[in-house]
This record gives C-alpha cells, structure tokens and sequence, in this order.
C-alpha cells in the first residue's frame, strides 16, 4: 500500500474551499465487518470508496468560499460524490476499494478533489507482541525504569496460599 495509513471510522477530512481551516469526522456506514489498527478488530471500521453522500459527523466545513453572498459566504453542506487516490488491489465485503491518507473526495460545489483526509484516525495501541519483538537493549536505554520483557510475562497467581487477614 505504498507506505500510507488505512483510512479508518474517526478520521478528519478537511475542504480548501473552507472560510476557516475547518475539520469534520468521516463515519464509516456502508460496512460493519472489516477492522483496521486496535489489536481487538473490533474498533475502527475500515473506511471505503463507498462512503459518499452526508458521511461526515457534522457535514459542514463551516462556510464555503465558492458560495459568497453580500453577508460573506454561505454555509458549506458537505455532500461527498466520489473519492479518488483508493487502494485498487484489495475489495471489501461492501464491493467499496480501502481508502487512504492520501484519498482525495469530490464534493458538487467544490468540484473534483477539494475534500482531503487531514488525519487518517487510526492510534498506536501497544500489545503484548510489542513487548515481546521490542529490542531490551534500546528500551533499557530510552526508559531504564522498566524491564520490558516483565510486562509481557504472565501475571502471577495465588494459588496454594492462605489468607492470614481472616
């Protein structure tokens, strides 16, 4: 996937036709079954080429600078017709191609690629295979307070002892 982020449910799209630099958060509803980034599965959706018409939280990028009045500008309503810049080689479930950081959306007044991702929403969320493939070496260096192979090994148990408080 050349190096990009997956774009996931919760990332931030930004229009260039906005008055003020302004964020909204794409929400991921033509699929509920493949998951990208929490080592669960089951958090972040995976955001696809099928995600086009009012798929923002808010559908607004505040006011748009295509539409000026003699007030200042009408409000932007952010309606999405297509993407474009999508992983070609891989088709979900909801026949829609993964999108990625680089993703651009096409919106009817702002034209062809004026919408684009500004965070892809995915988070580092470490796990106990971190733990296990970090390098002790290196982590005794930047945090000498902590044995990382400790904190991936089992938590112990108290089996066979006796409570002495009762």
């Amino acid at each position: 996937m050349s190096e990009k982020h997956v774009v996931v449910h919760g990332a931030t799209c930004k229009c260039k036709f906005s008055e003020k630099p302004q964020t909204d958060i794409l929400q991921v509803k033509t699929q509920s079954r493949h998951f990208a980034n929490d080592k669960d599965g089951s958090k972040k959706l995976i955001a696809t080429d099928k995600e086009v018409g009012q798929t923002l939280k808010k559908n607004t990028f505040g006011k748009c600078k295509l539409q000026p009045t003699s007030s200042g500008y009408k409000p932007c309503q952010a309606v999405i017709t297509q993407w474009s810049n999508f992983y070609e080689d891989t088709v979900l479930s909801n026949q829609g191609k993964i999108l990625l950081e680089n993703s651009k959306a096409t919106c009817p007044i702002g034209g062809a690629d004026c919408i684009s991702i500004d965070n892809h929403g995915q988070k580092t969320e470490g796990s106990k295979q971190n733990a296990d493939n970090a390098n002790e070496d290196v982590h005794s260096q930047l945090n000498p307070m902590t044995n990382i192979k400790e904190m991936s090994a089992p938590a112990p148990t108290h089996e066979g002892i006796e409570d002495s408080s009762q």
